[in-house]
């Protein structure tokens, strides 16, 4: 009898995921990426495709509160807790079609091995198909009770529906998402795994160390909106002394906050800092000093004590440059994700396959925020691998070799075989 092949198996099974979810959210317009936005059609089918694939390998299925879906197949003894594995369904507008869906096909990687083996698990083992990671990790959040009212009126693209208008198109009661307490019993998840495409080139640089281990994952501050608030006026009438330019303001606290980081650089401490966006009213025009522009925040840490001090450095530069310039800013509530570090008994759990299956492996941080990291935060512990990545991520041009995704897939199926050997 012919001994079943896991390269063979995964590749196969993974290839086939990957074309049918494509066909199923292929932008549109002539774009060239994939659309499933959170709580969307688009992301409704690819849960039904993917809900289906579990049934097809006999896993128990069962909808949480925030739509998000767990396929359980079930262990020797289901009074241990469980382990768990998933990533997230929906993408960015025409983005990549592997972040995301290359961590729930990792997910299942363990299950379409044991299956072919005609094998159990010690415990049950549960994937997890994760709704709406991509607008504020949204699904995860709101099992945890953690969700927000302001997150309810934002919108993930322009013109589209507020989250709240999704949520209730979806029959999800937003309360109990909002409550403080979470949905799930967290006791019965003994450990959670996350497979994601790396979205840098760091791994596909390396011609042997393919995979990552991930150290933690980096918190996070973002602001979707701080608006300088001056005084509209001519542009060739107004002296240095009487301007209250908006615009100028954005500019001179953008440029402050990346000398700051320069320096936090050079000291050796983990730190990014972008301002992705920013926009003046459509009546600013060349000879307007604006009084109105807005600007977004994102910043991020994998060490809380830089994390912190950086913070506080965005706080007080907005104060000084309001005095110094005569403008407000008023900013959004912000979006505070703490520094996360991968549990360490995981980590070396995933070293120990790795060295195993004779894969080359090297540690990194996550600069991304992931859905591991709400688990981490709520107690859970977690571990994260890097699959190797061309062409970045968040883009239609985004790109995965299956050998890759292979040797990333075997060393968690591997660390989840012996979980409790």
């Amino acid at each position: 009898m012919t001994q079943p092949d896991f390269n063979e198996i995964c590749a196969r099974e993974a290839e086939r995921i990957f074309a049918d979810v494509f066909a199923l959210s292929r932008s549109e317009g002539g774009r060239r990426g994939v659309t499933r936005l959170g709580y969307t059609a688009a992301e409704d089918a690819v849960m039904a495709y993917l809900t289906e694939e579990g049934r097809r390998l006999g896993l128990e299925i069962e909808t949480d509160p925030a739509g998000n879906v767990w396929m359980t197949l079930p262990g020797e003894n289901r009074t241990l807790p469980a382990l768990a594995a998933g990533s997230h369904t929906d993408s960015v507008l025409d983005g990549g079609n592997y972040d995301g869906l290359a961590g729930i096909c990792a997910a299942l990687a363990p299950v379409w091995w044991l299956r072919a083996q005609g094998k159990k698990l010690r415990r049950d083992y549960r994937v997890l198909l994760i709704r709406s990671e991509e607008q504020g990790l949204i699904g995860t959040t709101g099992i945890l009770g953690e969700l927000k009212s302001e997150d309810l009126e934002r919108r993930f693209i322009e013109g589209g529906p507020t989250l709240g208008e999704a949520l209730a198109a979806h029959g999800i009661d937003p309360a109990p998402l909002m409550g403080g307490e979470p949905l799930i019993d967290l006791g019965g998840i003994a450990a959670f795994f996350e497979a994601h495409i790396e979205q840098r080139d760091v791994l596909d640089r390396s011609p042997d160390l393919r995979v990552g281990i991930v150290t933690g994952i980096r918190g996070v501050r973002v602001h979707r909106r701080i608006a300088a608030k001056g005084v509209t006026a001519h542009a060739g009438a107004v002296e240095y002394a009487e301007r209250h330019d908006a615009v100028a303001a954005c500019a001179r606290f953008i440029s402050r906050m990346y000398d700051h980081w320069t320096r936090a650089v050079a000291r050796g401490e983990d730190l990014v800092f972008t301002t992705g966006g920013i926009r003046t009213p459509d009546t600013a025009i060349f000879n307007k000093i604006s009084g109105e522009c807005e600007m977004t925040l994102d910043m991020r840490s994998l060490d809380q004590a830089t994390f912190d001090r950086f913070s506080a450095l965005i706080d007080r530069e907005l104060a000084d440059i309001a005095l110094e310039m005569g403008v407000a800013f008023e900013a959004d509530p912000p979006v505070l994700l703490p520094c996360n570090r991968c549990d360490a008994a995981l980590m070396q759990r995933l070293h120990k396959a790795a060295e195993s299956l004779g894969t080359g492996v090297r540690e990194m941080a996550s600069g991304a925020t992931h859905d591991a990291a709400n688990f981490g935060g709520a107690g859970v512990p977690y571990a994260m691998l890097f699959i190797a990545n061309q062409n970045g991520s968040h883009n239609p041009d985004e790109a995965m070799r299956t050998d890759d995704f292979v040797a990333a897939a075997a060393v968690m199926t591997r660390a989840i075989e012996q979980f409790d050997a």
